[in-house]
């Protein structure tokens, strides 16, 4: 079925969304940026069903960027505290509103995801949800330690099964053995999962991936071997038809989705906001949908996009904000499917998005911690913050006065945002970023690049 047959069917089983409130002082409204306040709704959650049958809400809850004491995120604040009380205020409206579908992985938040997750889920009945985890056996890969990685998972979740278990970001080759082979082959790990698979102690077993079309093609063909019950995939109404435009290591989501409905492998979504890069669109993309749908969060737009094909299982959203977890719940609950000059508008989108000079950084904190100190994603999140709200100066125009505007607010953000230690001129190539980058980013190149920029600001000023 292709995702115009699937509209169709989609279009007549949706429900209408809840009734507008008279006001704000509804505790349940959304207040999202962009998005007019309203009801959340508790049951009308959108559904899919996995390879045994379970049923998944459309909304995963991705436990990647939770907030920390004091406000903000842990890249804002290196030494805080997850805000235990606040994680699992949001885990418990996630659940009560239909969520049951939550992602975690022993090396998210430093470690302290997967403990931090096991609390807050811990305090609801075991039915009442799934969970997601990962073999991130990224620098020892030795059988020894990728089981005892395994095993501690049960004990921070603190659970006697997993739901769904992932072979963590494979993708990449080196000295002519990919990634898959040493982590997970080689080394006898995955033929331990299937047993574990076999035992009940997982019930499904698949991968996430980020990598070459060389290497998702290889293991997608392994479906026949190993019968994997899911695969995740980076995917959006951006990466569908320009993630290799943007960074020529990538694969287009076209790809990456078509070739896994072909196997009947259900698939599980990441980054469906790019690092909720497609939630703060810059004026001109943010008008084109305003235009058409004013009282609808950016946001909305991607989910709803994602929502037209069918073999979707669950769209993994990272949130650290209550106010972004209502505004999504909302999106999925129910889904309402894109006309075709919806899906038409979110074409032309993609296209200005994907030739809009940002750097494709989601914030994943893959690349971190640098053995140099850099503050790579903060680095990366300010340089695209001022370009999108026009704080770059233009080259050129010394002697007028926008420019004299932008490089102050450029300058002055950028000290404010990253520690002056941490800046982009501490970049000494070294290259270890570059093997754990998920979106291909030639970190340095691009570091070199904010720093000659940065220097011609600075100099400009004598």
């Amino acid at each position: 079925m292709d995702r115009r047959q699937f509209l169709k069917g989609l279009s007549g089983a949706v429900v209408a969304g809840a009734a507008m409130a008279a006001g704000c002082d509804n505790p349940n409204a959304v207040k999202a940026e962009g998005y007019t306040p309203g009801e959340v709704p508790t049951d009308k959650m959108s559904m899919r069903t996995d390879a045994h049958g379970q049923q998944v809400s459309f909304l995963g809850f991705g436990m990647m960027r939770l907030p920390v004491e004091g406000g903000g995120t842990l890249r804002e604040h290196p030494d805080a505290k997850l805000d235990q009380e606040l994680i699992n205020q949001m885990v418990d409206y996630a659940i009560e509103h239909g969520v049951n579908y939550f992602d975690t992985a022993p090396v998210y938040l430093k470690g302290m995801s997967e403990e931090a997750t096991g609390i807050a889920l811990s305090r609801h009945p075991r039915e009442k949800w799934l969970i997601a985890t990962k073999m991130s056996n990224f620098r020892n890969w030795s059988n020894e330690a990728s089981i005892k990685m395994y095993r501690e998972s049960f004990e921070k979740l603190q659970i006697d099964y997993i739901d769904y278990y992932l072979l963590h970001s494979f993708g990449g080759v080196e000295d002519g053995k990919s990634d898959f082979e040493k982590r997970f082959v080689d080394n006898g790990v995955l033929d331990f999962l299937v047993k574990e698979r076999e035992a009940g102690r997982i019930r499904n077993l698949g991968w996430s991936f980020h990598g070459t079309q060389d290497e998702f093609d290889k293991v997608v063909a392994l479906h026949d071997k190993y019968h994997w019950d899911f695969a995740q995939i980076q995917m959006n109404y951006v990466d569908w038809r320009y993630a290799h435009e943007i960074e020529p290591e990538n694969v287009n989501a076209e790809h990456l989705y078509n070739s896994l409905a072909e196997r009947d492998i259900p698939i599980v979504i990441m980054e469906p906001l790019l690092g909720g890069r497609l939630g703060k669109l810059n004026d001109h993309m943010a008008a084109m949908l305003k235009e058409r749908e004013p009282n609808r969060s950016l946001a909305s737009w991607a989910f709803r996009h994602l929502g037209m094909y069918p073999r979707i299982l669950t769209a993994l959203s990272g949130m650290n904000l209550m106010e972004h977890l209502q505004d999504n719940i909302r999106s999925c609950a129910p889904l309402e499917p894109l006309s075709e000059d919806e899906l038409a508008l979110l074409d032309r989108v993609a296209d200005e998005f994907a030739h809009f000079p940002a750097i494709p950084c989601t914030a994943c904190q893959y690349c971190m911690p640098c053995p140099y100190g850099l503050d790579i994603p903060g680095i990366f999140a300010h340089y695209n913050k001022c370009l999108i709200e026009g704080n770059i100066a233009n080259e050129g125009t010394v002697e007028q006065r926008e420019f004299r505007r932008a490089r102050k607010a450029y300058l002055t953000s950028y000290d404010e945002s990253v520690a002056r230690l941490r800046q982009a001129d501490h970049c000494i190539d070294c290259g270890e970023c570059l093997t754990h980058c998920p979106q291909s980013i030639q970190i340095p190149t691009k570091m070199h690049m904010i720093e000659d920029y940065t220097n011609k600001l600075k100099d400009s000023l004598v």
